[in-house]
């Protein structure tokens, strides 16, 4: 997992005057981040995912949101072979109860700026559309290259200009086999 550049931590206010703060992951969260998941899912299989990724060595990027001392919200970004450096952002997960008040966002607006300053050359998706063309991500940057995921809910976001080459073949870490 990437280390956390000196003050790479992030706060955003939150509703009702909470604030959130998005930092690295460290090894006292894992319990935690796999509730999170959990919870957030409505099932463990995401969760599970996460921690195959973490001890198959396959997080780059891994980031929670604490908020009151607790952690609400996580996003996780592993390796992803690629004709260029590509990174998978999956899952993000939000506790219930702080849905819809930013944190997502701010964890995933956190997680590209990472990636970005880190020289990843792009990022994919699986995901709506509708939420994940808020922060730039495009099936159409997708749509040339093969993958298990490929189809108009599989997008891509480009990171430090354009990508390299706009066809190729994707391949996931083995994780992501067992989701099914």
């Amino acid at each position: 997992m990437a280390a956390a550049a000196p003050g790479a931590e992030d706060e955003l206010q939150e509703e009702g005057g909470v604030t959130t703060l998005i930092r690295d992951e460290q090894p006292g969260d894992i319990a935690a981040i796999h509730a999170v998941v959990t919870a957030a899912f409505g099932q463990r299989a995401e969760a599970d995912l996460v921690d195959r990724l973490r001890a198959d060595g396959d997080t780059i990027i891994s980031l929670i949101a604490v908020a009151d001392g607790r952690i609400v919200g996580h996003i996780l970004f592993s390796k992803l072979s690629a004709p260029f450096r590509a990174l998978a952002l999956a899952p993000v997960s939000v506790l219930p109860g702080h849905q819809n008040a930013g944190i997502g966002s701010r964890l995933i607006h956190a997680g590209v700026e990472r990636a970005a300053t880190d020289c990843w050359q792009g990022v994919f998706v699986l995901g709506e559309p509708d939420y994940y063309g808020r922060f730039g991500f495009d099936p159409a940057l997708a749509a040339g290259f093969a993958s298990p995921y490929a189809g108009p809910y599989f997008m891509a976001l480009t990171l430090n200009g354009d990508l390299p080459v706009k066809v190729g073949k994707l391949g996931h870490a083995p994780a992501f086999a067992a989701l099914g």
